[in-house]
């Protein structure tokens, strides 16, 4: 084979990647001009569960000169880069799918659609459950005399650190379940490290979360749940495997 016969798979394979990297960057961009015009309402939506507890008098503030309008902008992007995050790993799958042998399309598109739809329940968790409960003790300890006026900006990285640091948490499952139908351990062993993975948990919530007891230990109490979920579900799924094996010859018969 000749030089220019090795080089041509290789250029093929540059000009596919780079078509879906143009994909998902349209993709993204799409979604965010269609949001853009509505930028400042998505950000009070987004800044709710902290104004709805903070007192009458008090409100966020933006201390930057531009901040006002670039923050609902800054967070719009990222709305579209989380709501796009489907097209964005169906891009990634198309590319390498056809290096991919039967057995491994089977295992990874399941894992890629759990593993978003994961992703997705632990920000709505963090928006929905945890974040209400934070501001409201939050804004309640505040002592007296002090106004409970946030700013935007600093408001926006500390609630895309919240939503990052659930969403990787709630992939906890997806990890447990991977481990063990991998055969890198099993349910059993995984069961009888409960202490180290709770230890694991809190420690994974003081680097993931801002440095507070509260978050702390908001995220690393969900992370031990899904942990057990994921024990769960997998000997679920092992059980279900030696099953449809037992069942084979019978089959072939």
């Amino acid at each position: 084979m000749s030089d220019a016969d090795r080089e041509q798979p290789f250029i093929s394979h540059l000009i596919e990647l780079r078509t879906r990297l143009l994909r998902i960057v349209s993709g993204v961009l799409l979604v965010f001009v269609a949001l853009s015009p509505f930028s400042n309402p998505i950000y009070s939506m987004l800044a709710g569960p902290l104004t709805r507890h903070m007192p009458a008098q008090s409100s966020m503030i933006a201390i930057d000169v531009l901040s006002p309008f670039l923050t609902p902008l800054k967070f719009t992007l990222v709305l579209a880069v989380f709501i796009t995050i489907p097209w964005i790993l169906y891009q990634i799958w198309a590319f390498v799918a056809p290096g991919l042998y039967q057995k491994e399309k089977r295992l990874v598109l399941p894992v890629l659609v759990s593993s978003t739809l994961l992703f997705y329940c632990g920000m709505a968790f963090a928006y929905f459950v945890i974040m209400p409960i934070f501001f409201a003790f939050i804004t309640s300890t505040a002592p007296e005399g002090v106004a409970v006026m946030t700013d935007i900006n600093r408001y926006l990285d500390f609630v895309m650190t919240i939503f990052f640091a659930f969403g990787v948490a709630f992939e906890v499952p997806v990890a447990t379940v991977i481990l063990v139908l991998t055969g890198f351990i099993t349910p059993e062993a995984m069961a009888a490290k409960r202490p180290y993975i709770i230890v694991g948990a809190f420690v994974v919530g003081m680097l993931l979360t801002p440095p507070d007891v509260i978050s702390q230990t908001l995220l690393a109490v969900p992370m031990w749940l899904l942990f057990e979920v994921g024990i769960f579900v997998s000997r679920l799924l092992l059980r279900r495997r030696d099953e449809a094996r037992a069942a084979a010859p019978g089959d072939e018969r």
